[in-house]
């Protein structure tokens, strides 16, 4: 699997969805996740930005996930 840079994870209010954005050299991968609510904790949303960066192909460390709240 290639190496994905880094992830971001955000809360959107308006879809009241997880915004997963995983950067790959000089692209970006946009993925949309309502598989947790606005509460779910730090640990879950790693969890979840790892798991989507490895469905696209990608592998991810878990300490290159951001969580911006």
């Amino acid at each position: 699997m290639l190496q994905a840079n880094q992830a971001e994870v955000t809360w959107d209010s308006k879809k009241k969805q997880w915004h997963v954005m995983i950067d790959v050299g000089a692209e970006s991968i946009k993925r949309w996740s309502a598989a947790n609510g606005r509460e779910a904790g730090d640990d879950v949303l790693r969890t979840m930005a790892v798991e989507t960066a490895r469905d696209e192909g990608y592998e991810l460390e878990v300490q290159r996930v951001s969580i911006m709240r």
